[in-house]
């Protein structure tokens, strides 16, 4: 099925009527809102519906995550990432996502408004003006006021029907998974759950807090020292009366944590999204907080529902990071933490451009993709504190966001950065050349070549060999994305003469190599081309680096295409797709897809040729790329549709195409990659 929507692994419990309510509001609203206090279910009853509605959309449900944000200004690029929208143009996201969902039957769910309303309802009215058949969902604390927009307010578990309860269902579920070895058949025990549930308000949230306790205390301890706790843990204004139950059952836990987990937990609340332990420790550990301690801390917090893993990782609900996020303040370390966050993913970033050019450069971008919210809540505090340390890592995200697809974010970050008062040094050249390629990728070839000229004045001033490098990669690859591959060559050529070491110093001289590599081809020196991308992939290979070895792929594909080698260029152009996916480069994808329609093509697959067409223009459509690829390809596209149309006939051929165009991007990618691999 097309969508994103998030994987549970715990049952769905109760909520007959609300299920009811919304599937019924959605088949007559194009906005609905599911609106209710924190840990009350908004976003489980959302992800249900979502689950049984989404056969009636026929592009899919797409679940937008939006706990992670405390401000507006990156909400619309956080939903173009949610619906796989990488949009390479440099217009407005606004402006691509209605362009996306124009024709489209889809239904978007907005979890967590309530820290964005204002930009909510802008975004939200915006679409669904353009998109007709857009469907909008949202969870939110409060409405979003949308015009027409539907309420369904959520409210706790049912209560009234005694131990059959939801509940009292739900308790037993729970306990079923945190504490398996405890019964609830025993004399008096129904009774002791239903009391323990009333005195929670039916909250689901506070009965999972209290279910995570039966490792420990018995139904008994629980429910007396619940109902004899008194309420003076917090503020009336942070917590209002009405969550009284909520907030008790929070801190009833936070009380029963030792010291250590109660000051972890206040820590880990200056993330933004999933962390591993490492991460944890890195940032929390001080203090009487030891660091080797703080894996152990971790899983503790887990058992005991404040934390949730996921994966190697782990991650705390909204509600709980509020409570966190507040005792940090009571104990006035909120600063701190802050900074040494931002330290760590500083630090993050410039371990993975020291790992780049290694074995280890696809788990670089996987975590730093993985990292995403925390890289982008890092560069902001910097940019506000630490200039110099800002434009630093800003032009080291040069290497794996435009890579990944995020360059509005980082066309974004980047002009902040360059806009700070702080040296001409090296790492403000580095942060000139992210913005050059970042505009270049864009269709922005104007712009790119201007900020190229003056990133290469910048590398001629600070004289850092790996500055003038990263001056030539810039201009090169503006030159050749605009058609001028001689420019490309030249000046690309002349760096790495000048420049070049060997062994290589890093990853803009592997840059250069590519671009000198895609010059030769694009003049027709394919003699030279093709050595030149052996050679390339070689010294990829011999590094365990798999950016450039992809794109050595990608010209020997190409090369022997033209020189009548199907067979060869199909295997070189599966290589290159393994690589780009587990880069996660959905550029570099679509380029690879495109050599491996011709090569199905030339070999008379029409219909291979087809699914692969149509599954490359899925990414492309993804990416709104404004040239839809390099220029060396434009010329032969034609000739290779008419080729597999040849081969199995308009009909045929258009089915294929338009089934895997319709098809879910990552489910076509996956069927075209089941395919011989070179070793």
């Amino acid at each position: 099925m097309v969508g994103n929507l998030p994987v549970v692994t715990t049952s769905f419990v109760g909520r007959a009527s609300e299920l009811d309510a919304v599937r019924t509001a959605l088949t007559q609203h194009r906005s609905v809102t599911l609106t209710g206090g924190g840990g009350v279910g908004k976003s489980r009853l959302a992800l249900r519906v979502a689950e049984q509605v989404r056969d009636r959309y026929a592009d899919g449900v797409w679940w937008v995550d939006l706990s992670n944000l405390y401000d507006d200004r990156l909400f619309t690029a956080t939903v173009c990432d949610a619906v796989d929208l990488l949009d390479h143009n440099p217009r407005a996201p606004v402006e691509a996502l209605c362009e996306w969902l124009a024709g489209r039957h889809v239904l978007l769910v907005f979890d967590c408004c309530e820290r964005v309303l204002p930009a909510c309802l802008l975004l939200v009215s915006e679409l669904l003006a353009s998109a007709p058949g857009l469907t909008v969902m949202a969870t939110s604390r409060q409405a979003i006021g949308v015009r027409g927009e539907q309420l369904v307010e959520v409210k706790p578990l049912s209560m009234d029907d005694g131990g059959a309860s939801d509940a009292v269902r739900l308790f037993r579920e729970r306990c079923g998974t945190a504490a398996p070895d405890v019964s609830l058949d025993s004399p008096g025990s129904a009774e002791t759950v239903s009391a323990i549930c009333h005195r929670l308000e039916g909250i689901p949230l506070a009965v999972e807090l209290a279910c995570a306790r039966l490792r420990e205390n018995s139904l008994g301890e629980i429910a007396e020292r619940l109902a004899s706790r008194l309420d003076t843990l917090v503020d009336e204004t942070a917590w209002p009366r009405r969550h009284r139950a909520l907030r008790t059952a929070i801190g009833w836990s936070h009380e029963l944590c030792s010291p250590l987990e109660r000051l972890l937990w206040a820590r880990l609340s200056v993330f933004r999204g999933p962390f591993e332990a490492a991460d944890a420790q890195s940032v929390c550990a001080g203090g009487p907080l030891d660091a080797d301690a703080v894996p152990r801390l971790l899983d503790r917090l887990a058992d005991q529902s404040v934390l949730q893993r996921v994966g190697v990782r782990y991650r705390m609900l909204d509600t709980l990071c509020e409570y966190g996020a507040m005792w940090l303040a009571e104990l006035g370390e909120g600063e701190t933490l802050v900074g040494l966050h931002a330290a760590h993913f500083a630090t993050m970033l410039a371990e993975a451009e020291a790992g780049w050019l290694s074995e280890q450069q696809v788990a670089w971008y996987a975590r730093i993709s993985a990292n995403h919210s925390d890289v982008r809540a890092a560069l902001d505090h910097l940019i506000e504190t630490a200039p110099e340390t800002a434009v630093e890592m800003a032009g080291r995200t040069g290497l794996f966001w435009p890579c990944c697809g995020h360059l509005h974010e980082s066309r974004d970050y980047l002009e902040r950065a360059l806009a700070l008062d702080t040296p001409k040094d090296p790492s403000r050249t580095r942060a000139l050349w992210a913005l050059g390629i970042t505009l270049t990728l864009q269709g922005d070839h104007r712009s790119a070549l201007r900020v190229g000229e003056e990133c290469t004045t910048a590398a001629h001033q600070d004289g850092d060999p790996q500055s003038e490098l990263f001056a030539a990669h810039t201009v090169g690859l503006t030159h050749l994305m605009a058609g001028r591959p001689q420019d490309a060559y030249e000046v690309c050529d002349h760096a790495l003469i000048t420049h070049g070491q060997s062994p290589p110093s890093g990853a803009p001289q592997l840059c250069c190599m590519v671009i000198r590599t895609f010059a030769h081809s694009a003049l027709g020196r394919l003699t030279e081309a093709y050595e030149a991308a052996v050679a390339l992939r070689r010294l990829s290979v011999r590094y365990g680096e798999h950016w450039a070895r992809s794109y050595a792929f990608h010209q020997l594909a190409f090369i022997d295409l033209l020189q009548g080698r199907a067979h060869d260029a199909e295997l070189h152009a599966r290589a290159m797709l393994t690589s780009k996916h587990n880069l996660h480069d959905n550029l570099g994808i679509a380029l690879a897809l495109d050599l491996l329609t011709g090569a199905n093509a030339v070999q008379g697959n029409g219909i291979a040729a087809a699914r692969t067409s149509g599954t490359g223009n899925t990414f492309w459509r993804m990416l709104g790329h404004p040239n839809h690829g390099t220029p060396e390809l434009s010329a032969v596209r034609e000739e290779w549709e008419l080729q597999a149309r040849k081969a199995v006939g308009d009909d045929a051929y258009d089915s294929a195409f338009h089934a895997a165009l319709n098809d879910d991007a990552e489910q076509g990618l996956a069927l075209v990659m089941q395919g011989p691999l070179p070793s």
